[in-house]
């Protein structure tokens, strides 16, 4: 296996692991719009562990400019941080802070250790930008299964051996990250209600608030449009 960036290396794609997320995520109009901008500006961020010409792995980030207060987190969390990033980027602003955007691991590959290469791979970057702090508005894998308890609750569940119960929290726990707070709205996605039984294959009859698959919080519908925030976790890396 091999650790490389799309600077190294521009003919890689990741594009093969979208499928490990759910349709409608991929559906976050600010992360389309500003997707190019973001391979464009940070090209030294964008990670990936492969074995050949297979993708096995891949993580995405971006550098922005943040005083370490967690009131001065980007607001919006997934959606703010890319924003703020690019417009700093593109006003010449000189960033101190990596954001994390994303960590993927190909499903068979899940479980040995990838998501943890390559956000190590990414704090070495940091440092080597000379990037003073690093950050993630982490997206729990397991929240899907709680998506009616607030995301400030879900934080504070432990085990007995004082780590998160979901695996990707407890990743990064034991990177040495620690948890700032929610990252309110981090993901905003509407849609028509057909557009969301193409992506959920759920139906929505009537107004009203409704669970979907690998949701981590409920699609609310005013009429024939659906609108699901999603919010969160942001937690700090050593």
């Amino acid at each position: 296996m091999q650790i490389v960036t799309t600077a190294d290396r521009p003919g890689f794609s990741s594009a093969e692991l979208s499928g490990e997320w759910p349709l409608f995520v991929l559906k976050d109009p600010v992360s389309n719009r500003y997707r190019e901008a973001v391979r464009e500006h940070f090209p030294q961020y964008d990670v990936l562990v492969v074995d050949g010409d297979e993708v096995l792995a891949h993580a995405v980030a971006v550098a922005l400019r943040w005083d370490g207060s967690p009131a001065a987190l980007p607001d919006g969390g997934y959606d703010g941080a890319i924003v703020q990033s690019v417009r700093e980027h593109e006003n010449g602003v000189e960033p101190d802070t990596l954001c994390v955007l994303a960590a993927t691991v190909r499903g068979d590959r899940s479980g040995r250790g990838l998501a943890g290469v390559v956000l190590t791979a990414l704090r070495e970057r940091a440092v080597q930008r000379g990037l003073r702090r690093v950050v993630v508005p982490v997206r729990p894998t397991t929240k899907a299964s709680h998506p009616l308890t607030p995301m400030a609750d879900f934080a504070a569940w432990t085990r007995d051996d004082g780590l998160h119960p979901d695996p990707w929290i407890r990743t990064h726990q034991r990177l040495g990250a620690t948890v700032l707070g929610p990252a309110e709205r981090s993901m905003v996605v509407t849609g028509t209600a057909a557009q969301w039984e193409r992506w959920t294959g759920v139906r929505f009859p009537r107004p009203g608030r409704y669970v979907v698959p690998g949701g981590h919080d409920v699609v609310a519908f005013d009429g024939d449009q659906g609108v699901y925030e999603e919010t969160n976790l942001w937690m700090r890396h050593r």
